[in-house]
């Protein structure tokens, strides 16, 4: 049996395996639900793979199950730092109130100035926010739709493209299945743990391949194999 040990990442949050919900700065959160089931398949597959996942142990991911909260931290993380933009976030709950489309639609560019948010980002935020306001983005067929289904609808959003439609797959809806290739963080875990200088494209899919139909739980062992010293 595997022991479970904490592992902390930008969407690291409490201290337990089962995903239980928390109230922090008026959001409801989850951990992505995943156990031993998904693990043990994992080292089944790749003898690679599952000396990381001993060596690493049971790693807790943070996710939002509010679609829109997702969407709007994935925005405005585009290119800068985690810890930067877990910082505007927080700003951004403070200055609207509550991180609901109907509320972050009454606000214009000015009044979120000075938070952090580029003029793009803010543009991207409350077009957002209008566009669900409206009925252009209707998550209520979600859990029946395939995953790329959901990618061909999230980048019709401004400001979402395909990786960015793929995170929220993950941190936004808990979908299992997600080996992103263009994930720069996964890319060099698989590089770093198979030993090799670059990855095909043909390489890519062997990988896809074999971690199917968990490529998201084995994402976050390659995440923290590029993180390793």
């Amino acid at each position: 049996m595997l022991q479970f040990s904490e592992v902390h990442s930008p969407f690291t949050f409490g201290k337990r395996v089962n995903p239980i919900y928390y109230h922090k700065k008026g959001l409801l959160m989850a951990f992505f639900e995943y156990g031993q089931t998904e693990m043990d398949y994992l080292c089944g597959r790749d003898k690679k793979m599952s000396e990381l996942i001993h060596r690493v142990g049971f790693i807790r991911r943070r996710l939002y199950p509010d679609l829109f909260t997702g969407l709007v931290h994935t925005i405005l993380a585009q290119q800068i730092s985690p810890k930067a933009a877990q910082t505007i976030f927080d700003r951004l709950v403070e200055r609207v109130g509550q991180l609901a489309p109907e509320t972050v639609a009454r606000f214009t560019p000015e009044q979120l100035a000075g938070i952090g948010l580029s003029g793009r980002k803010t543009e991207y935020i409350l077009n957002l926010a209008q566009t669900v306001c409206s009925g252009g983005l209707d998550d209520s067929l979600f859990p029946s739709m395939s995953d790329e289904a959901i990618v061909r609808q999230l980048v019709d959003l401004k400001g979402i493209g395909v990786w960015s439609a793929e995170m929220i797959l993950i941190f936004g809806l808990g979908r299992k299945d997600v080996f992103s290739p263009g994930d720069y963080g996964m890319r060099r875990g698989l590089m770093k743990l198979y030993h090799k200088e670059e990855i095909t494209p043909e390489q890519f899919k062997r990988y896809r391949k074999k971690f199917t139909p968990y490529g998201t739980i084995a994402s976050f062992y390659l995440w923290e194999c590029n993180q390793e010293q």
